[in-house]
């Protein structure tokens, strides 16, 4: 493997802070709808792949099957209601409480495997998950308690990290397929088009917003898709996928700092008791899962 030109936790770390300024940068432009709000991260974040994608891979969308197209199709639709879910959660809960909960996407996903793949429990995995689960009681109990408004923010965030999963188990097969850039281009472009038709149906406005709101949107399809997630997917080449999970744990810690800051909003006790239950017990299943998953493939290769 040759020697990277950047060193990737550098990358990494570019990467958290890019990812934890989304919450931030969607409450900046809370005069807008949610769904436009993502409609236009993930349209613009398609233009400017665009011309990449089609000079450097539209061969590949040529040995697309059909099945992949479907799977393609279900991951995009789901993605797209996971951006509505979550940033229409912004606009009743705090940033520190909906990034924390969406970040329970991890948990989700491994229930999602032992249900479609049969993937045995640990006495470790259930553990955390029973500790991550106890972090948002906690944070949502609060949260009800000073507002049933902020509660049903929390919902929206929990229904966000699902449809997220269920994105992320859709095209889990897919991606082995595609390249990185065919697949995110496929995905995203349908994501649009479902977000377009969920718009229009909705009678949302695409047009008239100020120009602040127009500078989100392109920081939105930017900073955290391209210097959040596409770090992410090129560091991984460098580096472990358990260092990409654990990375990425932290961003509602990035969210919560840049909340302060720019939105002066304030952590309550209960934000900061119930994240880092949550952090912990994350961090704790994401290790548990690299170390089975490295034994098992030692076991495969004796």
């Amino acid at each position: 493997m040759n020697h990277p030109p950047i060193n990737p936790y550098i990358a990494i770390i570019i990467g958290v802070l890019s990812v934890s300024t989304a919450a931030v940068l969607v409450k900046l432009a809370d005069a807008t709808p949610a769904s436009i709000i993502a409609n236009y991260r993930l349209l613009l974040a398609v233009l400017i792949m665009a011309p990449y994608v089609f000079i450097k891979h539209r061969h590949e969308f040529k040995l697309v099957s059909k099945q992949d197209w479907l799977l393609s199709v279900l991951a995009g639709i789901f993605l797209a209601f996971h951006f509505i879910f979550w940033f229409e959660s912004l606009n009743y809960t705090s940033v520190a409480s909906s990034v924390v909960l969406v970040t329970l996407q991890p948990i989700f996903t491994f229930l999602g495997t032992y249900l479609f793949f049969k993937e045995r429990f640990s006495a470790i995995s259930l553990l955390s998950m029973i500790i991550a689960i106890l972090g948002s009681i906690i944070i949502s109990w609060v949260d009800f308690k000073i507002s049933g408004q902020a509660l049903f923010g929390d919902f929206l965030a929990i229904i966000g990290a699902i449809m997220v999963t269920v994105y992320f188990l859709m095209g889990q097969n897919v991606r082995k397929r595609l390249s990185l850039m065919t697949y995110t281009f496929i995905v995203y472009g349908i994501s649009s088009v479902t977000l377009v038709i969920y718009n229009v149906i909705l009678a949302k406005p695409f047009f008239g917003f100020p120009l602040d709101n127009w500078l989100v949107f392109f920081a939105l399809a930017i900073i955290p898709t391209f210097f959040g997630h596409t770090l992410f997917n090129w560091a991984i080449r460098w580096v472990s996928t358990s260092v990409i999970s654990m990375s990425i744990i932290f961003e509602p810690v990035g969210a919560s700092i840049l909340a302060y800051f720019m939105l002066g909003e304030q952590v309550t006790w209960s934000q900061w008791l119930g994240g880092t239950i949550v952090v912990f017990g994350l961090f704790l299943f994401v290790i548990n899962t690299t170390f089975r998953a490295r034994n098992t493939f030692s076991q495969n290769t004796e």
